[in-house]
C-alpha cells in the first residue's frame, strides 16, 4: 500500500476493511507522534485485539513503515517487543507564500525537518506568471533533495486571503480557472496538494510546536502586512461554514477613507497592519518628524522591514510611537473577540510581533481596558515562539492531519 492511500477511507470498502484501515492509521499516528509502543499497549489504546494489531504491525513492517526497535526490559518473563515508525517512510512538504518571499520545508515521519529554507525571493502577484514561478520554486526545492519524489506524501501550501481548504480553492490569488488551485498546483509539482490560509497554518503550528502548552481554546493574532486571526476551539482549527473564518482585519471599524486591499474602506488593517505602519511612518516623516532612518534612506525607499529594524536595533522613537498606536487599536477591537470567545490564550505573531514588548504591552493594556474583567482575568497573552517558521510548521501539521483524518 502507498501511504497516500491513507488520506481518505473509501466508502466502497467493506465495514471491516474500513475498520482495519482506521486501525492502521491509528497505529501510524500513535507511533509517529509519541514514539515506541508494544503490541499490548497499542491493543489497549486503540481497543483492537492483540492478534488483529499483530497482523497490522506485520503488514506495516512489510511496507517498511514500522520496524522493531528492541525489547522492553521487564523484571521477569518474556520481554515484549517494541515498535517504532520508520522516519524515512514518507515526507511532508510545507510551503508558506508571503507577498515578497516563499519559505519551504520538508519533514520526515518523526516530525523532524530534513531541510527548511526561508525567505526565498518571490513576488506574489495575481497572475499566471507568478503561479508558475511558485511551482518552479517548489520543484527546484524538491529536485535538490536526496529523496524520491514518490516518498513525499503531500504538500500543504499556506497562502494569504480567502482559502477554502476543503475544496482547494483560493478566492484571493490565482482564481483563474474552474479547477481548484490545489489541483492546478498538484499537476505542476506532481505531489498531492492541499491549500490553507496563512494565519490558520501559523496558528496550528504554534498550537502543536510553539508557545501553546495545555490550552485548548486559543486565538492566534497575525499582525503582518495584513491582520488576521486563527481560532482554535477544543484543540481544533475553527473554519466556519464556508471555511473563511478569521478575517478579523477586514472588520469595518474605522471612519476613514483608506481603501483596504479587499476593496472596502475603514477596515481594521487599514490602521493596524504592517502596511499601515509603513504609511503612517512615511506620512510623519513628510510632516517633518525625525527618525534614525531619515539620514539613511529617502522616504520613498523606506519599507516595513526597515521600520521594524529601527525599533528592534535602535529603539527609534517615532516608530515606537506608531507601533504603540497600532497596538492600542488592535487591543481595543481584540477585546470584542475576547468577550465573545473567552479564550484561554492569545498568541501574538506575524512580522510586527518582532517588536515584542512594544506591540504586546499596548495590546494588553487596551484589552484590559475594553474587555470584561471576568473574561480576561484568567486569560494569558504570549508572543509567538516559532516566528517566521510558524507557517511552514503549521502547514506540515495540517498535512499530517489530512493523512490521519478520522483517527
Amino acid at each position: 500500500m502507498n501511504l497516500s492511500d491513507l488520506i481518505d477511507i473509501s466508502d466502497t470498502l467493506s465495514l471491516s476493511a474500513q475498520k482495519l484501515l482506521l486501525l492502521k492509521k491509528g497505529i501510524i499516528k500513535r507511533l509517529s507522534m509519541t514514539g515506541e509502543a508494544t503490541i499490548a499497549e497499542l491493543s489497549s489504546e486503540l481497543t483492537f485485539s492483540i492478534p488483529t494489531v499483530t497482523k497490522i504491525i506485520s503488514e506495516l513492517i512489510t511496507e517498511e513503515v514500522v520496524f522493531e526497535t528492541g525489547k522492553l526490559g521487564t523484571a521477569g518473563g518474556r520481554k515484549p517487543k517494541q515498535f517504532g515508525i520508520n522516519p524515512a517512510a514518507c515526507y511532508f512538504l510545507g510551503i508558506e507564500v508571503n507577498r515578497y518571499s516563499v519559505s519551504i520545508g520538508i519533514q520526515n515521519f518523526r516530525n523532524n525537518f530534513i531541510k527548511l529554507t526561508e525567505n526565498i525571493d518571490y513576488k506574489l502577484e495575481n497572475n499566471r506568471e507568478s503561479l508558475d514561478e511558485l511551482c518552479n520554486l517548489i520543484n527546484t526545492f524538491v529536485d535538490d533533495l536526496m529523496i524520491e519524489r514518490k516518498k513525499i506524501i503531500g504538500a500543504c501550501i499556506s497562502l494569504s486571503g480567502r482559502i477554502n481548504s476543503t475544496v482547494g480553492y483560493s478566492y484571493s490569488y490565482f482564481y483563474f480557472d474552474d479547477k481548484p488551485l490545489s489541483e492546478i498546483i498538484e499537476s505542476k509539482i506532481k505531489i498531492k496538494t492541499f491549500l490553507e490560509n496563512d494565519t490558520r497554518a501559523m496558528a496550528y503550528g504554534e498550537y502543536n510546536y510553539g508557545v501553546v502548552e495545555k490550552e485548548k481554546n486559543v486565538i492566534f493574532l497575525n499582525i503582518g502586512l495584513g491582520v488576521g486571526i486563527g481560532i482554535i476551539i477544543d484543540g481544533k482549527l475553527y473554519y466556519g461554514k464556508s471555511g473563511f473564518s478569521g478575517e478579523f482585519g477586514h472588520s469595518p471599524v474605522f471612519d476613514n477613507e483608506i481603501i483596504c486591499h479587499c476593496g472596502k474602506k475603514g477596515c481594521l488593517e487599514t490602521e493596524t497592519s504592517g502596511v499601515a505602519l509603513e504609511r503612517k511612518f512615511k506620512d510623519k516623516l513628510m510632516l517633518g518628524y525625525k527618525s534614525i532612518l531619515s539620514a539613511r534612506k529617502s522616504v520613498d525607499d523606506i519599507n516595513t522591514d526597515d521600520i521594524l529594524k529601527a525599533v528592534i536595533e535602535n529603539g527609534d522613537t517615532l516608530a515606537i510611537e506608531i507601533i504603540n498606536e497600532i497596538g492600542n487599536n488592535i487591543g481595543r477591537y481584540l477585546s470584542m473577540l475576547i468577550n465573545i470567545f473567552n479564550p484561554e490564550l492569545i498568541v501574538i505573531g506575524g512580522i510586527l510581533s518582532k517588536t515584542d514588548v512594544y506591540i504586546r504591552l499596548p495590546i494588553k493594556s487596551a484589552v484590559h481596558k475594553h474587555s470584561i474583567s471576568l473574561v480576561n482575568v484568567d486569560m494569558e497573552m504570549k508572543m509567538s515562539t516559532l516566528g517566521s517558521k510558524a507557517g511552514v510548521i503549521g502547514a506540515c501539521c495540517i498535512l499530517r492531519d489530512k493523512l490521519f483524518h478520522g483517527v
